[in-house]
């Protein structure tokens, strides 16, 4: 948990206001009136930011007080001090899902290699029809909207 004191308005846990007095016998749990006792508040957990895309994320923004309550405070971020600093970011968060993707598209080819086989118990329209999923698979980096919001291709049943 986390308490804000009220004179200083710094923010620590309640292990460190433990910590902080080695002489006080705390229960385990330790309520309002004991924060109260030694000058500070409870923060509550406000709630996490809106974000949109894959580039956003929930960032911790200090507290803020609501209604005479303290909340932890989120922005959408990460806050970038240059547009270097979020061409990178967002070259890497890129690159970490089109890994991801082109792992599951490696694993939808090794579930599906028994479908070309030459002694696969399928009709050779059947075969066909999964060489062109495989090969839908083999292609999906050059999909519309890879590595984030492209469709993968349907299996064949």
């Amino acid at each position: 948990m986390e308490i804000r004191n009220r004179s200083t308005g710094v923010v620590i846990t309640d292990s460190q206001l433990r910590a902080d007095n080695p002489n006080t016998s705390f229960p385990k749990q330790i309520t309002a009136d004991i924060l109260d006792g030694f000058g500070y508040d409870p923060v509550l957990n406000g709630p996490a930011a809106s974000t949109s895309g894959p580039y956003e994320v929930s960032t911790r923004d200090g507290v803020e007080e609501i209604n005479n309550q303290w909340f932890t405070k989120f922005i959408v971020g990460p806050v970038f001090a240059n547009s270097d600093d979020e061409t990178a970011y967002r070259t890497k968060i890129d690159n970490q899902v089109a890994a991801n993707v082109r792992s599951e598209r490696d694993r939808k080819l090794a579930t599906s290699d028994w479908t070309v086989l030459t002694d696969s118990p399928l009709t050779t329209a059947k075969k066909t029809t999964w060489k062109t999923y495989r090969t839908a698979l083999r292609d999906i980096s050059a999909a519309e909207g890879f590595p984030h919001t492209m469709e993968w291709p349907t299996e064949p049943s």
